[in-house]
Formats: structure tokens, C-alpha cells, sequence
């Protein structure tokens, strides 16, 4: 939509850093993004959605209003969702506040679709945005990131520090420019457990050399 590009140009033009792009996301890259989520993934949290062009996917994936809670920093934007979904539950704050703000009772949420610019943010609030996302996530979710950039915009030592892995779902080549989706799961808890155990086994030969 023509009204939707004008305003995400003068978001980006007002805060370029925080927006991260001067357009909405095409139609290809909200496919991707969306293309393991169902009904089944309920309740479902988007970040940063801007004008819904995630949103509008995750409708057609069959994924009730209701079911999904919006994070948008943006206040034009927040109005804007307001009124093209009526039954969402659409929350104005920083995504760096998840984990003070508690938006569920629980850890009920099937999937978290993020369209923040993560490559613009320093690692402390990457941190805080997706492990507060994933205080939030049942077992066995997952976190949907979008990048403009050659690698997954979460850093390693960020995913290992939080016990998550990424993998590349798929590069949408028909987005301008062009973007991928990584998706963010939990690493496998016996896989943590005998990491700590080597570092704990390691740490404690040191000791004893010492």
C-alpha cells in the first residue's frame, strides 16, 4: 500500500536506527517468515510489526486475533495496528522491556515473529529482547528473525549465553533489498547440561594446576 510505504518512510526519516527500513516488508519475505506458524502455534508474539505486513500473513496462516499480541515501539504505528486489528492485543513498549513486563501468565506462546532491526541494536538489548521473548515460549518454539545482513543477527556468544541455536529457514530474494529468515529454538537440555559440566570439569582443572 502506497499510505503504508509513506509511513514507514517518515518512521524511518524521524528514528532511522530504531525502524531499520524505509519500507514495509514485501509480501515474499512475510511468507517466509511465516511459513512454519498455524493455528496450532497460538498464542503467537510479534515484535516490531510496524503497518502488519507480518500480521496480515499470520491471519492467513489461520491464527486467530486473538491470539496474537503485538509489541510496537512506534506510536504511529501502534495506532495504526489498533484499527487494522481490532481483536489483537496490541502493546505500546520497547521489546527490551519483555522480560519486566509480564504479558503472559506462564509460558503459553507457540512462536515469535520479530521485524526489529537487530543488526542496529548493541548486544546488551539483544539480549534483552530475545531472552525475554523466550521467557515467554512453551517448549519446542520458536523465534522467526528477519536480517538484511550475510549471517544470523543474533551473535554467537549471545545464542550460546541464552542456550539457543539458528538455523537459516530460507532467503527471500524477491524483498528489496534482499532478506532471510533465521529460526531461534532452544538447544537441547542435555546438550547444556554436559557443556556446563565441561567448563565446571575444566574451571576445576585449572584449580587444581594453580
Amino acid at each position: 500500500m502506497s499510505h503504508d510505504f509513506f509511513s514507514f518512510f517518515l518512521a524511518w526519516m524521524s528514528a532511522p536506527g530504531r525502524v531499520g527500513a524505509i519500507a514495509p516488508s514485501s509480501p515474499a519475505l512475510a511468507e517466509l517468515i511465516t511459513s512454519e506458524i498455524t493455528a496450532s502455534n497460538g498464542p503467537v508474539l510479534e515484535l516490531g510489526p510496524g503497518t502488519g505486513a507480518f500480521t496480515y500473513q499470520l491471519l492467513r496462516r489461520g491464527v486467530r486475533q486473538q491470539d496474537l499480541t503485538l509489541v510496537e515501539y512506534g506510536s504511529d504505528f501502534m495506532k495504526l495496528l489498533q484499527v487494522r486489528f481490532p481483536g489483537a492485543r496490541v502493546v505500546w513498549m520497547d521489546a527490551a522491556r519483555l522480560a519486566t513486563e509480564r504479558l503472559f501468565d506462564g509460558a503459553p506462546v507457540g512462536a515469535v515473529v520479530s521485524g526489529l532491526p537487530l543488526l542496529n541494536m548493541s548486544t546488551r538489548k539483544i539480549i534483552s529482547v530475545v531472552g525475554g521473548a523466550f521467557s515467554y515460549m512453551r517448549p519446542g518454539a520458536a523465534f522467526y528473525q528477519f536480517t538484511y545482513g550475510l549471517r544470523c543477527p543474533v551473535p554467537r556468544p549471545v545464542l550460546d549465553r541464552l542456550g539457543l541455536k539458528a538455523k537459516l529457514v530460507d532467503r527471500a530474494m524477491l524483498n528489496v533489498p534482499p532478506a532471510a529468515v533465521y529460526r531461534l529454538t532452544r538447544r537441547p537440555q542435555n546438550k547444556l547440561v554436559t557443556q556446563s559440566t565441561v567448563m565446571s570439569t575444566s574451571a576445576l582443572a585449572q584449580t587444581k594446576t594453580v
